[in-house]
């Protein structure tokens, strides 16, 4: 599935509306699971939360989590999703992009948080998840000192995969995914649920891997492979 972030005039701010069709897709994943492309409308993925709607936000909208919940759902999404970035991915615009399982750069794309300029947390994610992608250190520099992460340095970092010229990260994250979608669903699936799991899983592995074992779409594919080996 292919979506499009569609505010550019306001370079794809996350708004309220945005929210309630995001949770609209990942009812559509999590009901028959396929890789996600997420992309922005124009130069830009997105420039952060829309701060209209968000100065009006007052405790009760911190403490439900709006934009948190959400992010937490597409992470949580049972087959790989990838984010194709270009231009700003800037406060919440970040942590959606952090929240998916690969990202492929334009030369333009520029990560960071600057909530605290506007006397808010990066609550959406960024202060738990943006750690574990790129190291403590690197995390804090963005978080408090409001450093910001262009396209080559989050390739040095790890944060995204790749980076390509201006223009050309749609058509890569596409040709990602459809690498991606050449394996085996329950396998693609099984390695993410292990993968996010906390802690060391090798048990929960061995049995993925035993279920994984006696599956038809196993043996199609070894035999296929070995029939490809014997036949060069």
């Amino acid at each position: 599935m292919v979506v499009a972030l569609h505010r550019p005039q306001q370079r794809n701010a996350i708004d309220a509306q945005m929210i309630a069709e995001l949770h609209a897709v990942c009812a559509r994943l999590e009901k028959t699971p396929k890789p996600l492309l997420l992309t922005g409308t124009g130069e830009h993925f997105a420039g952060g939360a829309d701060i209209r709607q968000l100065r009006d936000r007052g405790a009760d909208d911190a403490l439900a989590g709006i934009n948190r919940t959400l992010f937490d759902r597409v992470a949580r999404l049972p087959q790989p999703t990838v984010a194709a970035v270009s231009g700003y991915a800037l406060g919440g615009g970040a942590e959606l992009a952090y929240a998916c399982d690969i990202r492929i750069a334009a030369e333009t794309a520029v990560f960071a948080n600057p909530e605290p300029t506007l006397g808010i947390i990066a609550a959406a994610g960024a202060t738990y998840r943006l750690a574990e992608l790129v190291g403590a250190s690197i995390a804090k520099q963005v978080l408090l000192a409001g450093a910001r992460i262009d396209a080559a340095t989050a390739l040095r970092c790890g944060l995204v995969m790749d980076v390509v010229p201006a223009g050309e990260h749609v058509a890569a994250a596409h040709a990602l995914l459809d690498r991606i979608t050449r394996s085996s669903p329950l396998a693609l699936r099984l390695t993410k649920l292990i993968a996010d799991a906390p802690g060391t899983q090798p048990f929960v592995a061995d049995i993925a891997q035993a279920v994984l074992f006696d599956t038809a779409d196993k043996h199609d594919r070894m035999t296929a492979f070995l029939e490809k080996k014997e036949s060069r």
